[in-house]
């Protein structure tokens, strides 16, 4: 019988190519106005996400549209607090009628790995989504900051890995600047979620074998092999006694 694996996938960030990666995901998370997305793409993807019984989650970001939320920004704490909550407000008013559990809350870009590293900011995250606290779990990087700070304050966590991004030996992700932070081969994702999940452990860009655990795997759902790879998921796992989770 084969083991269950979460693959999750960010979604409704204008890429259009969701109806072909739901069918093949068990969570996703949908941009809710931070760096993406609006009312209208977050109930495009609440409707595939109920057809397909594909687990919800947020994705808030830094109000940062122009660079999709994927540069640090210097911004007051109540205003990151106001822009946090603010989203999440739009992902729940396109989401009333739908009646779709919110499972989840992941942060984008670079709030995501700030929020690893940065203990003040890590505490301000879990201060505007802290009524949400008892309802979802949220999805963290390992061994971070706000995994331990979220534990401690009583948050259900879920740790993530990303299957198609490369790891510096400290387990940050290869900046998306540099040529080799992307991972484009299936051959390659695929030997990537292997090794981090039955071996625990990832393989940096120096060579080096990291201890990692993880809970869900990232497929970027903007990446430009992302339909390809998850295809490829699909039809190899079972050759390895795993299936994406239902």
């Amino acid at each position: 019988m084969n083991r269950s694996i979460d693959i999750n996938c960010d979604v409704g960030e204008g890429v259009g190519n969701e109806k072909d990666l739901f069918p093949m995901i068990s969570s996703c998370n949908i941009a809710c106005g931070g760096h993406a997305g609006s009312k209208e793409t977050i109930q495009l993807c609440l409707e595939l996400a109920k057809k397909y019984q594909v687990k919800v989650g947020a994705h808030p970001s830094y109000p940062d549209k122009e660079n999709f939320g994927r540069v640090s920004m210097s911004i007051l704490n109540d205003e990151l607090v106001k822009s946090i909550q603010t989203q999440m407000q739009l992902f729940e008013a396109a989401g009333k009628e739908m009646s779709i559990p919110l499972h989840h809350i992941k942060a984008h870009g670079a709030l995501y790995n700030d929020i690893a590293k940065d203990v003040q900011l890590a505490e301000i995250f879990l201060t505007a989504i802290l009524a949400y606290k008892k309802s979802v779990v949220l999805y963290v990087p390992f061994d971070s900051i706000i995994q331990k700070i979220a534990m401690n304050n009583g948050f259900k966590v879920m740790v993530e890995a990303f299957a198609d991004r490369n790891y510096n030996d400290d387990l940050s992700l290869v900046p998306r600047k540099k040529q080799n932070a992307l991972i484009n081969s299936d051959q390659e994702v695929l030997d990537h979620i292997l090794r981090m999940y039955k071996d625990k452990e990832v393989k940096t860009i120096t060579g080096k074998h990291m201890p990692i655990e993880a809970d869900t795997y990232c497929i970027h759902g903007d990446t430009p092999a992302a339909l390809q790879i998850l295809t490829y998921l699909t039809n190899e796992l079972p050759h390895h006694n795993l299936q994406v989770k239902s």
